[in-house]
């Protein structure tokens, strides 16, 4: 069944209009006909079955069948800090973390951040990242779309993940693996705050901040990494140990 982004999860009536590309998609790509199932998904969670009614230039009516919750989204939630780096990098990561379920986005200055952007390019690169979210959940089908969240300080970011069952700071200087008994104490892992660098890494000044506010630090491996292949691999290992890319979570 093809699935197609619609902007609202609550719907007063059963009958909804599809306009724009995906429209135009339907009726000339497709040749979808009147009777045809569709799938829809709202960003928000949910997924709709519904039945194509007619089709004209630029709009395509359907009826709703069913509405329930995705399929497609995480057991686990995980919310990337991720210091500033370089413009298309931070382009390219939104994408990538939107198709690995992250549900949260925090970009953060760190210390040896490079760009340092002012409010105004902040405003219209956030504005950007939105965008590219939504069009990544289009691409891989995902429920909802991943949140980005305003662009804080570092010690303003510590804050923010205090009530998660995870929360861990991925340092090049660290030997230990991310392991799946992270926490001794063997309790549940629901929520990860997973804090990445800039391309020169944290400082050892970060790292002990970090400490201090309960981060554990966590290495990935021998090799040195560029920083936005190390945010990916860090994504993937999170849900590979506590989400559900393993056949065990899932």
């Amino acid at each position: 069944m093809r699935y197609f982004f619609i902007e609202k999860s609550e719907h007063e009536d059963s009958i909804l209009s599809i306009t724009g590309p995906d429209a135009r998609h339907i009726k000339t790509v497709l040749r979808m006909k009147p009777g045809d199932k569709i799938g829809l998904f709202d960003g928000k969670g949910f997924e709709y079955e519904a039945k194509i009614i007619d089709l004209s230039p630029g709009r395509v009516r359907v009826s709703l069948i069913r509405r329930f919750p995705s399929t497609a989204e995480s057991p686990l939630k995980i919310i990337v800090a991720q210091a500033f780096l370089k413009e298309k990098k931070m382009d390219g990561l939104v994408r990538q973390l939107s198709e690995l379920g992250i549900v949260k986005w925090i970009p953060f200055i760190a210390e040896r951040s490079v760009p340092r952007p002012d409010k105004k390019q902040l405003l219209a690169r956030t504005k950007r990242w939105e965008k590219i979210a939504k069009e990544a959940l289009k691409q891989c089908r995902r429920g909802r779309i991943m949140e980005i969240g305003e662009t804080v300080s570092f010690e303003e970011m510590l804050n923010l993940g205090q009530f998660c069952d995870l929360k861990v700071a991925f340092w090049e200087d660290e030997l230990q693996p991310v392991r799946a008994n992270l926490l001794e104490s063997g309790e549940q892992i629901d929520t990860v705050f997973a804090l990445i660098g800039p391309e020169g890494g944290f400082t050892q000044k970060e790292i002990e901040k970090a400490g201090d506010r309960g981060f554990i630090t966590v290495g990935l491996g021998p090799r040195i990494l560029r920083a936005e292949t190390a945010t990916v691999g860090a994504c993937v290992l999170l849900q590979y140990l506590f989400g559900d890319m393993s056949q065990k979570k899932s």
